[in-house]
């Protein structure tokens, strides 16, 4: 829909019928206006071929939801670095055993094991996603410019799978990460001269733009979970099992094996009662749709630190800093982190009962 006619010739003609009749007033990317359009009376033009439009819509969407999910893990990784560097400058209060900097005025917030557990929920957070974004994009390459069509049709499995869970656990962790580190911040998170509050402000929308992250849990159970039998599941489940079973016997690695080893069961215990609920009655499957997400995501992310770990134990001593500190990190994500996922099995195995309930009054 045109704003200026243009005519056979390329001149132009008459100001088309289309009107910007006002801008939204929204919570944050205030960069980016939202617009309400009136297109009374005004001539458009059909774009590609005729009823192909939904199509090509969804082929657009799911890159947009990779975008998405992309903005979500940018804004958590400079939520996390300016927590991080103002949480180091900082100083206030003692450690709790003994002043750690004794010729300082106070100890820096880093010494807290309350602030020091939630800069290490977003640095697990910002480094495994970062991983996982790496190795979709890596599998899209694959499917495009691999010669080998198994290869095609395994990274086709991957991203497939991988994109409803991008982009909502990217989204949410990223608003989360924004959230935590303006509690960093404490009061100075609050003020916009800090800078923090807009990220908060601006993350917020990036769980429901491009298909809400309800209905990515959605399309996870419906579309991607019934696929032939499942062959999106096994794109993740056969690597993942398959890394479990090469380290079984790796000592240095059991901390690791061993939780991914559980969640990728508990998880294909998820998948087989969503499976099995959703032949019988698709409310027990639907309303559990958004914790299986998560957990999926959660053991993804468990996958995506043990390897990290492994790679980890192979560098050179002269990198042992650069070691000990992934290895540290990875510790925290399956000590920390990924136990949530226990739980989000119970809640998913629930079924409806207790959310279709006519007796909650709506």
């Amino acid at each position: 829909v045109p704003k200026i006619m243009v005519g056979d010739d390329g001149s132009l003609g008459a100001r088309n019928a289309v009107v910007c009749s006002g801008l939204e007033h929204k919570m944050g990317i205030h960069a980016s206006p939202t617009c309400v359009m009136q297109y009374d009376n005004a001539i458009g033009y059909l774009v590609g071929e005729p009823h192909r439009g939904l199509k090509a819509m969804f082929t657009m969407m799911n890159e947009a939801r990779l975008y998405v999910g992309m903005q979500g893990l940018g804004l958590a990784e400079v939520a996390y670095q300016n927590a991080l560097s103002y949480a180091q400058d900082r100083l206030q209060g003692r450690a709790l055993k003994a002043p750690k900097f004794p010729e300082k005025a106070a100890d820096p917030l880093t010494v807290h094991p309350d602030v020091r557990r939630m800069l290490l929920t977003m640095k697990s957070f910002c480094e495994g996603a970062r991983s996982l974004a790496l190795e979709t994009a890596l599998k899209i390459d694959v499917l495009h410019r691999s010669n080998d069509a198994q290869e095609r049709e395994d990274a086709e499995g991957w991203v497939q799978l991988m994109t409803p869970i991008i982009k909502s656990y990217f989204t949410e962790e990223g608003h989360t990460t924004a959230q935590t580190a303006m509690q960093v911040f404490g009061g100075h998170g609050y003020i916009a001269e800090y800078g923090v509050e807009q990220y908060a402000r601006d993350a917020r929308i990036a769980m429901i733009y491009e298909g809400a992250n309800g209905i990515q849990g959605l399309d996870l159970i419906g579309r991607k979970l019934p696929h032939k039998y499942g062959k999106y599941l096994r794109s993740f489940f056969h690597p993942a099992t398959e890394f479990v079973d090469a380290h079984r016997d790796d000592a240095a690695m059991a901390e690791f094996t061993k939780p991914l080893y559980q969640n990728i069961k508990q998880l294909q215990q998820a998948s087989l009662w969503m499976a099995r609920a959703g032949l019988t009655n698709m409310d027990d499957a639907a309303a559990g749709a958004s914790e299986y997400l998560r957990q999926f995501a959660l053991v993804v992310m468990a996958y995506q630190w043990a390897r990290i770990a492994k790679a980890a134990l192979a560098l050179p001593a002269e990198q042992k800093t650069l070691a000990d500190e992934k290895l540290a990190t990875a510790r925290f994500f399956m000590q920390r982190v990924l136990p949530e996922a226990t739980s989000l099995l119970i809640k998913i195995t629930a079924g409806r009962k207790s959310i279709m309930d006519e007796a909650v009054g709506f």
